[in-house]
């Protein structure tokens, strides 16, 4: 990820969820926060009461993945935080995609 960190500490994430602004999907939640900064910073959550670790990292994986390939697509300097709900585990890869596109859009994150 060229202009993006991770979001590691537990504190980052409670802050995104109580003070930035979230769009919900079937698939997937977005919370997003602006910050000083000029890069963006991505964390990826599954809970462990939806599946098992092998399909949680896959899930894991393919946001990853849209994150990056989009992520010119992205506007910088937002802390960003993605929540997997139950069906997401299941969705296809497309789905995802489009989905978190959607999102951003919503939330004017895109370009």
């Amino acid at each position: 990820m060229e202009f993006s960190a991770s979001l590691k500490e537990n504190f980052e994430f409670r802050r995104l969820y109580s003070k930035g602004k979230s769009a919900v999907g079937p698939d997937i939640v977005l919370y997003a926060r602006k910050r000083e900064r000029d890069t963006n910073r991505v964390g990826i959550t599954v809970s462990a009461k939806l599946a098992k670790a092998v399909r949680r990292n896959k899930v894991r994986r393919r946001l990853r993945e849209i994150y990056r390939l989009n992520e010119r697509r992205l506007r910088r300097g937002v802390d960003l935080v993605i929540v997997v709900r139950g069906r997401g585990v299941l969705a296809p890869y497309r789905v995802l995609e489009r989905e978190f596109l959607s999102l951003a859009g919503k939330l004017g994150l895109l370009r």
